[in-house]
């Protein structure tokens, strides 16, 4: 009888079989070793939950519930692009419309988002392979230009004196909407305020915001003054929640909610645009650049992001001159401005950002 034998493999035989490997994103070990045993939606999503920020969290949760209906017992390999394609097209269909919708657009940007956390999380604990990862294949929808623009001086004001003279605590909106027409910050940079944020010498609040950015932000000393206030009347404690209800309970994202939609029954036009604390930003900003620079807006904005042209490495600017845009937006001056007064030529928009709730 004949016995036959395979060939011993040489080394080129060796190399080529490994790039052919490495471009399968096989590693020789996943041919002799098994894999840990892949989880279900059902154990994974908790897990995913647990490492979020809450914003983050409440942006992506809607989406993991999602999947948690349709396969909170299925492995996470199990699902294919395309039914991760159909189920987004599902929401698409499905996802809330009003004046300022965008087709169910943004719904499929989290969703798809919220995915890939998951499937994320899948390949760092080695269940899934980067080449089997289904989330990968996705195509993000194309992000549509804002509708949002700045708001005219005129109407601004309006809506400072409707939040400063209406509902149950006018004190506290006016507090909320000076802070963010002052400092550009999102609702995130505002609910995560602290005492000790604060640094009245210097006229500066310490702001963290998404992504784990964080910043000094200039202030005016008139809104120092009623943060100060603000914190020791309703007994904020240093290292907790500075903005707070009369009772001392603080406030959440539903403040901002109810004020848009008071400010929205008095002011007809607000609730039609659909107009939110979003807004504000996108108004002090267009004015730092209208009025300074786009290098200074940029500044003022926090954005920490890779800027467009290499100019902008060359054109930073710094937190004197933010200082200095917020001394002539609020005509107030500012201590890391030393000798600056703000002139009489300032824009007029300049006076609908100082709102009668604050003087």
């Amino acid at each position: 009888m004949t016995t036959l034998t395979q060939p011993a493999a040489n080394a080129e035989t060796i190399a080529a079989a490994r790039v052919l490997l490495t471009q399968m994103g096989i590693s020789p070990a996943d041919l002799v070793t098994t894999g840990a045993a892949v989880p279900t939606f059902g154990e994974v999503i908790p897990k995913v939950r647990a490492r979020l920020s809450e914003g983050t969290l409440r942006t992506y949760n809607t989406h993991f519930e999602h999947l948690l209906a349709a396969w909170s017992d299925h492995r996470l390999d199990e699902p294919t692009k395309t039914d991760l394609e159909e189920k987004a097209r599902a929401i698409q269909a499905t996802a809330q419309t009003n004046r300022a919708s965008r087709g169910g657009a943004c719904a499929v940007q989290h969703f798809i988002s919220a995915v890939r956390c998951v499937y994320r999380y899948g390949e760092d604990n080695g269940w899934i392979r980067p080449c089997d990862n289904p989330a990968r294949q996705l195509t993000m929808p194309v992000r549509r230009p804002s509708h949002r623009y700045a708001i005219p001086s005129g109407q601004l004001a309006e809506i400072c004196q409707t939040a400063a003279t209406t509902g149950d605590d006018p004190e506290l909106d006016a507090l909320i909407l000076r802070l963010h027409i002052e400092t550009a910050c999102r609702r995130g940079g505002a609910l995560a305020l602290r005492p000790h944020d604060l640094d009245p010498d210097q006229c500066l609040v310490y702001l963290r915001e998404k992504d784990g950015t964080d910043r000094w932000q200039p202030v005016s000393p008139t809104l120092m003054r009623h943060l100060l206030d603000h914190a020791d009347t309703r007994h904020s404690p240093r290292s907790g929640q500075l903005l707070r209800y009369r009772n001392g309970k603080p406030i959440t994202a539903r403040r901002f909610d109810y004020i848009w939609r008071r400010v929205g029954e008095a002011l007809p036009w607000v609730a039609t645009q659909g107009i939110s604390m979003h807004w504000l930003r996108h108004t002090t900003l267009t004015w730092v650049e209208r009025t300074f620079s786009y290098a200074v807006a940029r500044e003022y904005a926090g954005h920490r992001g890779k800027a467009p042209g290499t100019t902008a490495t060359y054109v930073k600017s710094h937190l004197q001159e933010v200082a200095a845009a917020l001394s002539i937006l609020t005509a107030e001056p500012h201590p890391l401005v030393p000798g600056h007064q703000p002139g009489t030529h300032a824009p007029s928009a300049r006076g609908s950002h100082r709102d009668k709730g604050l003087s």
